[in-house]
């Protein structure tokens, strides 16, 4: 005679609860794996990272031409035009970098004298350098009451320093790997002949000068 297995509601109780403790068991596994292999994977973007260590561009300008410099004495507006050729380089060998959202402008004792200038966006490969001319105008900009005495000091001495700068954001490649935007600052420093009405030069590519660069 067989048998007949009866479960009591109890025993299927204990049952499903061995089935949920699998299961959370098995969650928690999985959650570890993915974890794992998400360190692993982000250890080694930082190991190349580390191995590579890019170093940021390096600038310099060439050449500058200040075409005008007029300032109206009330209110203090100034008009401007200057023409300049900047040097990029990329000092990397095995690093790419894109640079996005560029622009210059001219500042003078710390007074921004021409409008921002947009570059366009341009990729630079390895040990590559790329030139960039730019056109800066500056139309009724407001300038300090100090601007005029800071241009007759400066006639006194027959030099004119002007800081041409850019703003950027840049991105690193390596390979196929692109990661996400620095922000670029780039001070470039040129020291031009002053004579009695507007600056003479322009700035030749030996007297061209370095530029400091933030990253």
């Amino acid at each position: 005679m067989s048998q007949l297995h009866v479960k009591s509601p109890k025993h299927c109780a204990a049952k499903q609860g061995l089935q949920w403790r699998l299961t959370g068991h098995h969650f928690k596994k999985l959650f570890f794996t993915f974890s794992t292999l998400l360190t692993l994977f982000l250890s080694l973007i930082l190991l190349v990272w580390l191995i590579l260590r890019p170093s940021k561009p390096l600038f310099s300008l060439k050449q500058a031409e200040v075409y005008r410099l007029d300032l109206l004495s009330s209110p203090h507006l100034l008009n401007s035009s200057l023409q300049l050729t900047l040097l990029s380089s990329n000092p990397n060998s095995r690093v790419g970098i894109y640079y996005d959202d560029l622009s210059l402008y001219a500042s003078y004792h710390g007074q921004q004298i021409t409008a921002d200038s947009p570059v366009p966006p341009f990729y630079q490969g390895q040990k590559e350098a790329n030139l960039i001319t730019a056109s800066l105008v500056g139309s009724n900009l407001p300038v300090a009451t100090s601007f005029p005495y800071e241009v007759a000091r400066d006639q006194t001495t027959r030099r004119l320093a002007l800081n041409v700068k850019a703003n950027a954001r840049i991105r690193w490649k390596v390979g196929t790997w692109v990661s996400g935007r620095y922000r670029l600052n780039v001070n470039c420093l040129v020291v031009m002949d002053f004579g009695p009405t507007i600056p003479s030069g322009p700035v030749s590519t030996r007297q061209g000068s370095q530029c400091t660069t933030i990253v």
